[in-house]
């Protein structure tokens, strides 16, 4: 089939599959699109042109979450407060959060992923190490070049972390990236307001027995 002629039901059915193997896999984005278009289109080399965008794998896979994950909603909002905790005592590093927790998309296998903008990458590792925070160091593309940066990998209060390590040159960048649905990255006053936004989302009516959320940050540390 040439490669104009996908349709756009193949790019959905790709997206489907790929949301999918985020979710049960634990693959990320790129791999797990690759592996269901070359299942779908019975290619090993599927045209770019079938690759589906990262914002239809979202929507297949908050799809696929709302239908067979009953403990979605309780997971992004574990992660998050989770979050905003690990944001609040990085302060002095500019963290903003991104990806998967930032968007409320959580399967199971996705981290907390926080992005830093430091001076000295070596004061972030004293920091976590001083903190008691064991983590494993790897590295992962930048997000505006061609370029790789650290990453540490950790466990803040029991929810998997991975915090990507920019220059703070690197910042400005960043906050001029933004997606169809706004921006792709907030700090922590904008995740607290974005967890508030759910909860009104989901706060019972008059005479409800549940509680509200409080924007008071949990303590840090629970860390292992």
């Amino acid at each position: 089939m040439p490669v104009s002629s996908f349709p756009d039901s193949i790019r959905r059915e790709i997206a489907g599959l790929a949301a999918r193997l985020v979710a049960d896999a634990g693959l990320d984005y790129g791999a797990a699109k690759r592996k269901a278009a070359r299942e779908v289109t019975g290619r090993n080399r599927p045209p770019a042109a079938t690759l589906p965008d990262n914002e239809l794998i979202d929507e297949a896979l908050a799809e696929h979450l709302a239908l067979f994950d009953d403990e979605h909603a309780a997971r992004v909002r574990r992660r998050r407060e989770a979050a905003a905790s690990l944001m609040q005592w990085l302060e002095p590093f500019d963290p903003y959060l991104t990806g998967a927790v930032w968007k409320g998309i959580v399967a199971e296998h996705a981290p907390i992923h926080v992005q830093v903008f430091h001076d000295n990458a070596k004061e972030v590792g004293i920091a976590l190490l001083d903190h008691r925070v064991d983590y494993e160091a790897t590295t992962m593309a930048h997000l505006r070049n061609d370029t790789e940066v650290e990453t540490l990998a950790f466990y803040w209060q029991d929810e998997p972390v991975l915090l990507s390590l920019y220059l703070r040159d690197d910042l400005r960048g960043a906050l001029r990236a933004s997606g169809p649905r706004g921006a792709e990255r907030g700090n922590r006053q904008a995740l607290l307001a974005r967890m508030a936004e759910a909860d009104d989302e989901t706060r019972p009516g008059p005479g409800s027995e549940t509680g509200a959320w409080s924007q008071n940050a949990p303590p840090a540390g629970g860390t292992r």
